[in-house]
């Protein structure tokens, strides 16, 4: 993990690569990340810049990896899901952020986009399965009993 993440810092700031950070540029650059439709969710869940810019620290850079490995148990995996796909960080997947994360999931050019009428039947499916205290949002621990009926999750 550290060969990784000093690999990703300029030749000449490689030694002090434990006090540095990487910039949200660079970390887009691993290739488990290019692809990834939630690439800039994950650098600002997972980053602790106080500069708001999304770089990461090695400390950082450890939490995201320990997060997606193997080993990290489906709570952990689920609670950080959560914080990926509440875009507007309220601690609930309101229908914006459910709107936000189809787009991700579906594409964002226009020929993949679902119409009005498909993204409200949609939202309207996710909340009917997910919203047990219907307040027209689902919050951690609803998220987190859908996952568990989610092997594949």
């Amino acid at each position: 993990a550290y060969k990784r993440f000093s690999e990703l810092l300029p030749k000449e700031e490689r030694e002090n690569a434990c006090s540095t950070r990487v910039p949200k540029s660079q970390i887009l650059t691993l290739p488990e990340l290019r692809a990834n439709p939630f690439q800039h969710r994950i650098c600002h869940v997972f980053s602790t810049s106080e500069a708001g810019d999304d770089s990461m620290s090695f400390e950082d850079f450890l939490d995201m990896l320990s997060v997606f490995s193997d080993s990290a148990t489906s709570d952990i995996k689920s609670h950080y899901a959560f914080r990926i796909f509440d875009f507007d960080n309220d601690n609930m997947l309101g229908r914006k952020d459910l709107e936000l994360l189809v787009n991700c999931l579906t594409g964002q050019g226009e020929e993949c986009r679902l119409s009005s009428a498909e993204m409200e039947q949609l939202i309207q499916n996710i909340l009917e399965e997910s919203d047990i205290d219907k307040d027209g949002a689902i919050n951690l621990s609803e998220f987190q009993h859908v996952v568990s009926r989610s092997p594949d999750f």
